[in-house]
């Protein structure tokens, strides 16, 4: 059979180069010659031939939808139940996925820990192969994991090898249950002469492992790298040819990991696994909803707590703000962990529509534990603590706030609302702040004390009291006065403060 040949091909027109050029003869597009590899006929019309599936049917011969049929999906538990929650109950024999996260975040810990609880629990054989490492080091990080003392390691076996063709044949000789792949980065095939990560080489050693998953029926786990903006590395094909796509994040100074999966053909794109990196790998944390609250119980201002929901999981999280007087130019909006446009939207909603002004302080968000969320439930907590820090006053530490902030002031309905002040209940929690429901009845919490809120002003009245209102209070602020009182020329009249330009008169 005749060797497999590259072309250089433009991913805009299609266009065929037998050498890359850096622009499209044919179009006349920049940079967008790939090599890729252009199979002989042989195999293209054996790739075309029809498939027998299980059930009898050929694959490629149209059916009516009322006779397809369903083909039941088995899964294969890896023994660490924030795994098979992501996955939606376990690895699916023929499947492939991606997992991609930051360097060092604990990628190859995990998936060395799934290789063994898999091995341990299938009674089948793993394969672990590594193009970033050598044997040795794999090795080693067993040794600290612990995992060389398991009954399981003289099943998992590791190679040292970066060719994706001398991966698929070990592959199709020890007939693993799963096969890793350390990283997708670092594979080649001997078809291209691109070097290793390259859009062509990323892309063919994708398209081969991902033939082989399916041909052999071997659950295949490819590890990804990032770039700098934090998203997958590698052509967009990679993340359509995979079956799940999933993502280990977290900051590498803190303990606490989160595994989200953002595709998933056998499951819910949802849910979220809660991982502590020990000194033992990754450990399961057994009260997801407890993990990142503070350990203590002191109660600063600008601190408040909020309720999210991760997929069916409500996990309870400390929402920090810190505001202090500006100095000259621009004051600046800093958020950890929320969007940063979120953050302005609110200082600019505090000042117009809860009398709050905010516009020369300088203002800093944080979600504490390292987490990186997009909930809008999370806008009242951060509203509130925006003013706590303003005005230098606490919170109580036993309420809650849920609740969207809209550009009128109002404070929306968010889904879930009962199961997160039921999980904030159980957390110690004994009052909450929540929207207004548009049938005025609030969740009904045998012992908790649960106080709706149309709108931000009534938010801020309902965690402060009545002096809620004033739109200066605490030492910040004096201080804040009285510096703009000294270097403001005489008979220059009294400042207008941000949160009350604008107000009507009374």
């Amino acid at each position: 059979m005749a060797r497999s040949q590259s072309r250089y091909i433009c991913q805009s027109c299609g266009a065929e180069h037998l050498r890359w050029e850096g622009q499209c003869r044919t179009c006349g597009a920049w940079n967008t010659l790939v090599e890729t590899v252009v199979r002989p006929s042989e195999a293209r019309a054996r790739a075309n031939r029809p498939v027998s599936v299980p059930g009898g049917d050929q694959a490629g011969r149209p059916q009516a939808l009322s006779k397809l049929r369903e083909v039941e999906t088995v899964r294969t538990p890896t023994s660490i139940g924030e795994v098979d929650r992501v996955l939606g109950g376990g690895l699916v024999p023929g499947s492939i996925l991606l997992v991609g996260g930051e360097p060092g975040i604990g990628k190859s810990t995990l998936l060395l820990q799934v290789a063994s609880a898999i091995a341990a629990r299938t009674d089948t054989s793993v394969l672990y192969a590594t193009g970033e490492e050598s044997a040795g080091q794999v090795r080693l990080r067993a040794g600290r994991l612990g995992l060389l003392e398991a009954p399981s390691s003289d099943s998992v076996h590791g190679v040292a090898a970066s060719e994706v063709g001398r991966i698929a044949e070990l592959a199709r000789e020890f007939r693993p249950g799963l096969l890793v792949v350390d990283s997708i980065q670092t594979m080649t095939s001997d078809d291209l002469d691109g070097p290793s990560g390259s859009v062509g080489q990323v892309r063919e050693c994708a398209t081969r492992l991902m033939e082989l998953a399916k041909q052999e029926g071997i659950a295949v786990i490819l590890v990804g790298h990032v770039t700098k903006d934090g998203t997958l590395a590698g052509p967009k094909t990679l993340e359509h040819l995979v079956d799940a796509v999933l993502n280990l994040e977290g900051e590498r100074t803190a303990t606490m990991r989160l595994l989200r999966a953002s595709k998933n053909r056998f499951g819910s794109t949802e849910e979220v696994g809660v991982f502590e990196m020990a000194e033992r790998g990754l450990a399961e944390v057994s009260d997801p909803g407890r993990a990142f609250l503070p350990g203590t119980d002191e109660h600063a201002p600008g601190s408040v707590t909020g309720a999210t929901l991760e997929g069916t999981r409500p996990l309870l999280v400390e929402v920090q703000a810190l505001v202090s007087p500006g100095g000259y130019g621009t004051p600046r909006r800093t958020a950890l962990g929320m969007d940063a446009n979120r953050l302005s939207l609110l200082v600019a909603v505090l000042g117009r529509r809860a009398g709050i002004g905010l516009g020369s302080h300088d203002v800093y968000a944080n979600l504490a534990g390292g987490l990186d969320l997009d909930d809008p439930g999370l806008d009242l907590p951060l509203a509130l603590a925006l003013a706590s820090s303003l005005r230098d006053r606490v919170v109580p530490a036993d309420l809650v706030a849920v609740g969207e902030v809209g550009l009128l002031g109002e404070v929306r309905p968010v889904a879930g609302l009962e199961r997160r002040l039921r999980e904030a209940f159980r957390l110690g929690f004994r009052t909450a702040i929540v929207p207004r429901s548009r049938l005025g009845e609030a969740p009904a919490i045998p012992g908790m004390q649960v106080t709706t809120v149309g709108n931000l002003r009534e938010a801020v009245v309902a965690a402060f009291g009545r002096d809620g209102r004033e739109a200066r209070e605490g030492r910040d602020g004096a201080e804040g006065r009285q510096g703009r009182d000294a270097s403001r020329p005489a008979g220059s009249g009294p400042e207008v403060d941000a949160g009350e330009a604008g107000r009507p008169s009374t």
